[in-house]
């Protein structure tokens, strides 16, 4: 490629690359940062591994004490992630010349994105909400007009936050103001969706948040090494330094830790009750067919070295079978959305907050895509399609007021004597 001064003239061929290097792809220099070589060539792959490794085992840790704190630490986790994924996002196409002329636009972003916060968290949370403050007068029914007028209060939020936007539009920067409105719904989506399966998860069992994400976690650590000590044959472009053999060998990996996991996390009560209300006190019920070990004797020709020939296996661990498939397979595929978008906006990593990882998106990329397969799986093969008596008095208690469910006590009352009297 030359710089003479025709490189520019239309119609020559080096005028026709200059247009394509105008394009949307990673330019040389920054395919360069993202690894065009495989991991296993690369000169400096032990000290990028020392670094993640040491980042990891603080994520790790960090992670494994939140699991014992409990559900409102996880939900909380949860939150702290969602904030540090939109301030990556928002900083994206962020201009700061355009910024510098529009005053409190950047606020704008914070206020759709707490309301929807409000929004999202306030309906999957409100019958916990109710059921932590029965006891108390005054705080239920502070919390049931909450609950009432909590989706009209979100649309006052948001109406609000619309029309500060069209107040606050400037002449000769519409474009890039409607531009950053869209952008911000579209990081709303993206970032709430997720969150809304995942925090579902945990109140539905802390084991139904953990064995998925565990499983990302695990998928992701084997095919880093893997692919750092085995990889020759490269799997995708959008990711120059993911491999084959890293693909197969974590698909394995994933799969069978799926089967051992759920064996070790369903026998622990803390980890499989589900979460009726917003306290934080210790965990009992009954566990569920699920979660009751079922015995088989192991066949004559299995090894010697086998301590006993009969074997417990939980019915749930065939189901985590589906979730590691999940996990190995389909779930990466989420990394590589991630891999193309950034080279679509010629970046390296969504940020820098976890060293050797990059941003907190770039280590939550999979984890959304598994998020709502687990939910999605759980609700459709595992949760039972019937309703229980809690839930039918859930219902009442939240969506009648006091006449109509003293209507319904009354006619129950009569249903119920008039069959006794039948009976009788």
């Amino acid at each position: 490629m030359h710089n003479d001064s025709n490189s520019g003239a239309p119609g020559t061929p080096s005028g026709r690359i200059r247009r394509r290097r105008g394009s949307n792809e990673v330019p040389p220099e920054v395919v360069k940062a993202n690894g065009n070589h495989l991991l296993v060539n690369d000169r400096s792959k032990y000290k990028s591994m020392v670094v993640r490794a040491y980042s990891s085992v603080w994520m790790i840790g960090g992670f494994a004490f939140i699991i014992y704190m409990g559900h409102l630490y996880i939900w909380a986790m949860v939150v702290v992630i969602q904030i540090f994924m939109a301030k990556e996002l928002f900083n994206l196409l962020r201009r700061a010349h355009e910024d510098r002329h529009l005053p409190g636009f950047r606020l704008l972003n914070w206020h759709f994105f707490f309301t929807a916060m409000l929004f999202v968290y306030g309906r999957m949370l409100s019958q916990r909400l109710v059921n932590t403050v029965t006891l108390d007068k005054f705080l239920y029914k502070l919390v049931s007009r909450f609950v009432k007028y909590h989706m009209v209060t979100c649309y006052f939020f948001y109406i609000a936050g619309f029309m500060w936007f069209i107040l606050t539009l400037k002449k000769k920067m519409y474009k890039y103001q409607f531009s950053q409105y869209a952008w911000t719904h579209m990081i709303l989506i993206v970032v709430f969706t997720q969150s809304a399966f995942t925090v579902a998860n945990i109140f539905e069992g802390i084991f139904w948040f953990l064995l998925p994400a565990s499983l990302i976690v695990i998928n992701d650590i084997a095919a880093y090494f893997f692919g750092f000590f085995f990889g020759r044959t490269p799997l995708i472009k959008l990711s120059p330094k993911k491999t084959w053999e890293g693909f197969i060998g974590a698909s394995i990996t994933t799969i069978i830790s799926a089967f051992l996991l759920a064996n070790m996390f369903g026998r622990f009560q803390w980890l499989t009750c589900p979460r009726k209300d917003l306290s934080t006190g210790w965990l009992d019920c009954d566990p569920g067919p699920l979660f009751k070990p079922e015995y088989f004797t192991l066949p004559e020709w299995f090894p010697a070295w086998f301590l006993s020939r009969e074997i417990a296996v939980l019915p749930v661990q065939w189901h985590a079978l589906l979730l590691g498939l999940f996990a190995s397979i389909i779930a990466p595929f989420g990394g590589f959305f991630a891999s193309g978008f950034k080279r679509a906006f010629k970046i390296k990593d969504f940020g820098d907050s976890i060293p050797g990882h990059g941003g907190m998106t770039d280590r939550m990329d999979c984890q959304m895509v598994m998020a709502v397969f687990a939910y999605i799986y759980h609700q459709s093969f595992v949760v039972p399609q019937n309703l229980s008596i809690e839930m039918i008095l859930d219902q009442i208690i939240l969506n009648l007021t006091f006449e109509e469910q003293l209507a319904v006590y009354t006619k129950l009352g009569q249903i119920i004597q008039e069959r006794t009297f039948g009976e009788s």
